[in-house]
């Protein structure tokens, strides 16, 4: 086990000088980037509410031939 923490911490002695070469101004979103985030949840939220309605709206049911047939008995027929 001592190894494994004297190869972690080798690691992190390599890998903080890389970290600090970052400008942490230009690697983080900062308010904007939350701001448009925040902004494109509520639209998606939105979006999902407004098909859920729609969807609860919509009838699936399918007529019956029986009945669609009676309702037009000489559909297909020409007078001439």
């Amino acid at each position: 086990m001592a190894d494994m923490s004297a190869s972690a911490s080798l690691a992190m002695t390599h890998l903080v000088p890389l970290a600090k070469e970052f400008d942490e101004d230009k690697v983080t979103p900062g308010v904007l980037g939350f701001i448009v985030f925040a902004v494109m949840a509520l639209a998606v939220w939105g979006l999902m509410k407004s098909m859920n309605r729609h969807m609860g709206r919509v009838n699936f049911a399918e007529p019956d031939d029986k009945a669609a047939d009676a309702a037009a008995p000489d559909a297909g027929k020409s007078t001439a």
